[in-house]
């Protein structure tokens, strides 16, 4: 090994750091003193261990006699996840030339120059603060956008656009459920296989959404042949522009992006574009500074072998929780599956201080496993049939009171020692949990309703229902009518459906059922008084007389004739007497 110069640069002190560790692996069962200071060329050839950097509350136990029967954790060498067969060399020439010189030479859109440009550089111009704060953050991913962007042959503006979308915050989430850096709604994810389970969220994976959001934006260029197009259609959706385009052609218009009607926030997404283009071309004319970039990847990718916790993997690298979800954003639980995330992104020198750590780390790695539901269960049989605590199992599993976990779910649940094996493959891939109310079963119940007919308003009055459930049950409209005597089908709990059945139809208003009586008695009762003094009438005064004989029976009303229409057909009666008096005198 050719003799190195000491103080090390970064990529010798990692490189070296990596091959202590394999060389400790080899004779761990014989442990030798902890060495200090940096790692030189004569203490590799002599293969001592190191002691590795870490976080203060991560214990690393060395292998020793008594824990020979622990499986040594497999460990794997960090990588650029970019060239994955090619090393990283930090010393490398063009490793510190300037990032944003090669992102300026990459520029190849069209410039825009309009009123909206001119308001997205004053809005900008005007934050110094947050152009500082977010171009910093972007740091952790240009480099590795940059080297797809131009891999694939594209204009580096598209570099940018996270910028526009997210301010290259991964974790970014849109109150319309798009999602990380590249803001991918759910469905537009899913068509670009950006997988998105309980496990994991891949709209929001650094490496995965670059991809995604890189293969949407050549799609549609192809398209439209256009990239202002491309990236409004990327903002708006493709059909809309295609729509667009369209109506203008059709009118004999110029189809171009600032000819095309749109929605404001379209019109004004492009001119942001362009805005941060113009600043990194010049930001002393904006009264901006950029943080220095060098054109070396900022992250390496370290394959998993094993299901691990969050937590544990952040302690291992010697990083903070919220510094290591800012590479890893796309973890949806404290647990990380090796069969559904192959790798975890790590800053460069911390890469190899978690492949140090782990290879000596002989503690379980991951305490939650997963648990695929058998049968439609409350929380608190779950959580006795595994031995946990409800309140435990409901905060991981996010799980509301008075809800079912339904057949077929996946759970999240604490690893016991007896389980040993890592979540197979499928469940890391497609895992998910569907819940329901913990109501009591339903019952069918089927009444009939009134001999009249009713009106659904008026039975789900009477069974305590509404005129929706009614209308949804027996498919009837919310203002239709059930005919006389037809069966009506509720599904109810037990004490409504009781309810329901003990039921009685409404009784007809009171003014109704007079109206109806008086609509047939009292041309019968004037025939029968006031033509009985002739005598051709009275034979069929005489027949009439049986019914006269059933109503006298009946209970006379306490309370006087109203007056109206029965007050008017008594005055009939006696003038129909006068009038036959006279007539016979």
């Amino acid at each position: 090994m050719k003799k190195i110069a000491s103080p090390l640069p970064p990529f010798w002190r990692s490189l070296l750091s990596l091959a202590a560790a394999a060389a400790l692996s080899a004779c761990a069962t014989a442990p030798g003193p902890q060495a200090t200071g940096p790692v030189t060329a004569a203490d590799v050839a002599k293969a001592p261990p190191v002691k590795p950097s870490m976080a203060p509350d991560v214990a690393v136990t060395p292998a020793a006699p008594a824990m020979a029967s622990v499986a040594q954790t497999p460990v794997a060498n960090p990588v650029d996840p970019l060239r994955p067969d090619e090393s990283v060399d930090l010393n490398a020439g063009n490793a510190h030339v300037d990032l944003w010189s090669r992102v300026r030479s990459g520029f190849t859109v069209p410039d825009l120059d309009n009123d909206y440009v001119r308001r997205a550089e004053q809005w900008y111009s005007q934050r110094p603060d947050y152009v500082q704060r977010m171009t910093e953050r972007g740091g952790r991913y240009l480099y590795h956008i940059v080297e797809e962007v131009q891999r694939r042959g594209l204009p580096t503006e598209l570099a940018l656009l996270p910028f526009i979308e997210s301010a290259f915050n991964p974790q970014a989430l849109s109150t319309a459920k798009a999602s990380g850096m590249w803001q991918f709604m759910p469905a537009t994810g899913r068509d670009f296989e950006l997988r998105q389970n309980m496990f994991r969220d891949d709209r929001r994976d650094v490496l995965a959404s670059t991809r995604a959001a890189l293969d949407y934006l050549t799609r549609l260029y192809g398209m439209f042949g256009d990239w202002h197009l491309a990236l409004a259609a990327y903002n708006w959706g493709e059909g809309n522009v295609q729509r667009a385009v369209a109506r203008n052609a059709k009118a004999g218009l110029p189809t171009d992006f600032e000819n095309l009607r749109m929605p404001e926030e379209t019109r004004y997404y492009v001119p942001k574009l362009q805005a941060v283009k113009n600043i990194v071309i010049k930001p002393d004319a904006f009264a901006l500074a950029l943080p220095d970039l060098k054109n070396h990847p900022y992250f390496l990718g370290v394959p998993i072998e094993r299901d691990i916790d969050v937590a544990l993997a952040a302690k291992l690298a010697g990083l903070s929780l919220e510094e290591f979800k800012q590479l890893n954003p796309q973890m949806n639980q404290p647990v990380i599956l090796a069969a559904g995330t192959p790798q975890v992104l790590l800053p460069y020198d911390n890469a190899s201080t978690f492949v140090s750590n782990l290879s000596r780390y002989r503690g379980q790695l991951a305490s939650w496993t997963a648990w695929v539901v058998p049968r439609t269960m409350r929380p608190a049989d779950v959580a006795k049939e595994l031995d946990v605590t409800e309140s435990t199992l409901r905060d991981v599993n996010r799980i509301p009171l008075r809800m079912l976990v339904k057949a077929g779910s996946t759970l999240i649940v604490p690893r016991t020692e007896q389980v040993a094996r890592d979540v197979a493959e499928h469940i890391a891939d497609n895992a998910s949990i569907a819940l329901a109310p913990d109501v009591p079963p339903l019952q069918r119940v089927v009444i009939k309703a009134a001999r009249r007919g009713e009106t659904v308003a008026a039975v789900a009055r009477r069974t305590h229902t509404t005129v929706a459930q009614l209308s949804a049950w027996n498919k009837v409209s919310a203002g239709g009518r059930f005919g006389p005597g037809a069966p009506v089908v509720m599904y109810l709990q037990a004490k409504a459906a009781q309810v329901a059945m003990n039921s009685e139809p409404e009784p007809e208003p009171v003014a109704k059922v007079a109206a109806k009586g008086r609509v047939k008695a009292e041309p019968a009762e004037q025939r029968s008084v006031a033509h009985a003094a002739t005598p051709q009438k009275r034979a069929v005064a005489s027949r009439s007389e049986p019914a006269k004989r059933v109503a006298a029976a009946r209970p006379a009303a306490p309370t006087p004739a109203p007056r109206g229409a029965a007050g008017r057909s008594a005055g009939n009666v006696k003038v129909a007497e006068a009038r036959e008096s006279t007539s016979r005198r």
